[in-house]
């Protein structure tokens, strides 16, 4: 087996074994065999998977802030989520709220500064029992301009206790963003001066 042959596909074009073990009719044994015998660096099972989900490299794309309204953006981004997002999760980005102007500027932070497509992100409603459920998602539907797609398929209803205090507070539910990529949240982690 040629080396060169070999980076090429598995280190340049990132195949994996068996799709190179195709194109040169081969066994993945033999491939595997020969990868093992040149040193090259084996992908993680994780890794492979990351490469198979994204043939076109990863989904998003992070910009260095150019201007001071980018670097300002950044910094409430990254503020947002080390205050409001959920980072037990280590498989997505999440952050709930029940303000649309705090959920839209986490989404420009997420498109203008990690370079997310906002048509990817995904969203979930949680309401009291005593709001009207449909009228809550078209709010937050028309507020963010997402589509009626992008919304997990049932909405949370929560049995409300007394009626009255959270009325004028949280009269949309609470909306949840995510945003699927466990490289990108472990990026926007490693951020967060903890």
């Amino acid at each position: 087996m040629d080396r060169k042959i070999l980076e090429k596909y598995y280190i340049k074009e990132k195949k994996s074994v068996s799709a190179i073990a195709k194109i040169l009719q081969k066994s993945e044994t033999g491939i595997n065999y020969w990868i093992k015998k040149y040193k090259i660096e084996k992908r993680t099972i994780s890794e492979a998977v990351y490469l198979k989900n994204n043939p076109n490299g990863d989904p998003f794309k992070i910009k260095n802030p150019k201007s001071l309204y980018l670097s300002e953006l950044k910094g409430i981004g990254l503020g947002l989520y080390w205050g409001e997002g959920n980072k037990k999760n280590k498989n997505s980005i999440k952050l709930a709220n029940t303000d649309p102007d705090l959920i839209k500027k986490f989404i420009e932070f997420l498109v203008k500064i990690l370079g997310f497509d906002k048509n990817s992100m995904k969203f979930s409603l949680q309401v009291f029992g005593d709001i009207n459920s449909a009228e809550a998602k078209n709010y937050w539907i028309n507020q963010l301009k997402i589509k009626p797609g992008q919304f997990c398929k049932k909405v949370t209803i929560t049995k409300s206790g007394k009626a009255g205090t959270y009325r004028g507070k949280n009269k949309h539910g609470v909306l949840t963003i995510y945003c699927h990529n466990t490289k990108l949240r472990n990026i926007i982690v490693n951020m967060l001066p903890l």
